[in-house]
C-alpha cells in the first residue's frame, strides 16, 4: 500500500500505532474501525468493503492519507490533524490544526512515533 500510494511505510506504521496499537479489531466509541480506524463514510469513500480485513483497512487508510497529503501540500501536521479530526475541521480553522485537545495530542503522538515531534 505504501508503494502504491507513494507513502513512507514509517508514516503508515506511526498512524496504525496511534490509531489502534495494531489491533485489527479495534473500534472507537465514534465508530471508527480496524487498524487505521476508518470511519464508515471514509471506508466507503475508498472502496473498503470489510473494515475488519487488515489489508482492505490499510489500503483505505493509506489512500486517505495520500489524498490528505495532496490536499494539504505535504504539511504533515495538517495531514495528521485531518486524519484525526476530518478535512472539514482543518479547513474550518483556516488550514490549521483544530483547537481540539485530542487532535493536538494525536498530531504530536504520531510525530513522536516518527521521531520528528
Amino acid at each position: 500500500a505504501a508503494e502504491r500510494h507513494r507513502l513512507d511505510p514509517e508514516l503508515i506504521h506511526a498512524v496504525i500505532r496511534a490509531e489502534s496499537a495494531y489491533d485489527p479489531r479495534a473500534r472507537s466509541p465514534a465508530g471508527a474501525c480496524g487498524l487505521m480506524q476508518l470511519m464508515p463514510a471514509t471506508a466507503r469513500r475508498f472502496g473498503v468493503r470489510d473494515v475488519w480485513d487488515p489489508a482492505q483497512n490499510i489500503e483505505g487508510g493509506v489512500a486517505f492519507l495520500r489524498v490528505l497529503i495532496d490536499r494539504f501540500e505535504g504539511d504533515l501536521k495538517l495531514v495528521l490533524a485531518a486524519y484525526n479530526a476530518g478535512e472539514g475541521a482543518v479547513a474550518k480553522y483556516g488550514n490549521r490544526i483544530p483547537p481540539y485537545r485530542e487532535t493536538q495530542q494525536y498530531v504530536q503522538r504520531v510525530l513522536g512515533y516518527l521521531g520528528v515531534g
